[in-house]
């Protein structure tokens, strides 16, 4: 049996000098014993998996509201194909694979229902109380809002998950691990080709829609479609390509990017001015240009905006409702609400809520008009 002790000396054997080593934790806010069998990251990372947010990550939206099919991402697709790209490039590149997927678990805990529709909504509604963003949202959850142990609020994550959780707040800090960079990129590299994917799956993108995308173009030069007409085998095949040239070009230009820079451990990167985590030029190029085709083509599709329409009418009539009668909310809402103030409150509530359930409680608070039957 592998103790603690024998996993973190396999970790110190065997990583990058400038990979992050659990036996280096910067430690957690509360003091507590570690465990015997798992190292500080692995229990991070168990920690974060038993979350009620993390499991209601199921029903939250990635770009389909209300989707009714089962074959489009959700959120928690989404987070677990995240992990799976990290963790793939944190072997090949000798980071901390527990790190690095302990941060991708818990990188979108903090997405309101209804995806980034949801978040604008409630950034809308903040504004006068320091508005919502789903990334503080995240640190948020794991450090106050889960209320799962009796000696210290949220989690109590070691220092590095959490800092990899700061995406935008980083004034002062430099940059983070090689791992939290790494979740970062692999999140673009997902939300791009899944998204595309999905596009083609849901007919709200065509081949022929895609035909100038310079992307597209080099990826079918790579993998010709089999026939005039893209089948489901075809696009499941452009999906895995497309995966695997992203991984590979993200894998190759951070190895030389962290070579060229001659940083040769942990502290040696955060102090780095520039992050390491990074794809060639040319591929970055085509992200950007694919993320503005997705931006105007895909997310602002006319069916995708009649569905944001409706998400934000929605989270707005809830969030008046409970702001004009908090009596409504359950007890430990109200409870928030005594040291937090109550827009807060809310925020938070409406914020965990998943997209099924914002949708029967704006129900339950304006049913349906009853069928008037007019006499003869």
């Amino acid at each position: 049996m592998f103790t603690r002790a024998d996993l973190e000396a396999r970790e110190a054997a065997t990583l990058a000098p400038y990979a992050t080593l659990s036996a280096h934790s910067r430690g957690r806010a509360y003091p507590e014993p570690e465990s015997a069998t798992r190292t500080a990251f692995q229990k991070d990372r168990d920690r974060i998996l038993h979350t009620t947010a993390f499991r209601r990550l199921e029903y939250k939206t990635q770009v389909f509201l209300n989707a009714p099919r089962d074959h489009y991402r959700t959120r928690l697709t989404h987070t677990l194909e995240v992990g799976q790209v990290a963790r793939s490039v944190a072997l090949t590149l000798g980071l901390n694979e527990t790190l690095a997927e302990a941060i991708a678990l818990g990188h979108d805990l903090g997405h309101p229902p209804f995806g980034h529709a949801g978040e604008r909504v409630l950034n809308a509604l903040m504004e006068e109380e320091g508005g919502f963003d789903h990334n503080t949202q995240a640190r948020r959850i794991v450090t106050r809002l889960e209320d799962r142990y009796p000696d210290f609020p949220g989690l109590n994550l070691t220092l590095d998950t959490l800092d990899g959780l700061n995406k935008h707040e980083r004034s002062g800090l430099g940059p983070p691990s090689l791992e939290a960079q790494l979740v970062d990129a692999a999140d673009a590299l997902a939300y791009t080709a899944h998204d595309l994917d999905d596009g083609l799956r849901s007919g709200l993108l065509s081949p022929e829609h895609l035909a100038e995308l310079p992307l597209w173009q080099e990826l079918l030069a790579r993998v010709p479609p089999q026939s005039p007409q893209l089948t489901e085998r075809d696009r499941r095949t452009l999906h895995r390509e497309l995966l695997g040239w992203l991984i590979q070009d993200l894998t190759a230009a951070s190895d030389a990017a962290i070579r060229a820079s001659g940083v040769t451990s942990a502290a040696a990167v955060r102090a780095h001015p520039e992050r390491l985590i990074t794809y060639s030029a040319p591929m970055r190029e085509r992200l950007r240009e694919t993320s503005a085709f997705l931006r105007e083509n895909l997310y602002r599709h006319w069916r995708v905006e009649m569905q944001v329409e409706q998400a934000s009418r929605l989270l707005q009539t809830l969030f008046a409702a409970f702001l004009a009668r908090p009596s409504m909310l359950p007890p430990v809402v109200r409870a928030r609400a005594e040291v937090d103030g109550l827009p807060r409150a809310v925020c938070d509530f409406i914020a965990g809520m998943t997209d099924r359930y914002a949708t029967e409680m704006h129900a339950a608070l304006v049913p349906p008009p009853t069928t008037v039957s007019w006499p003869g």
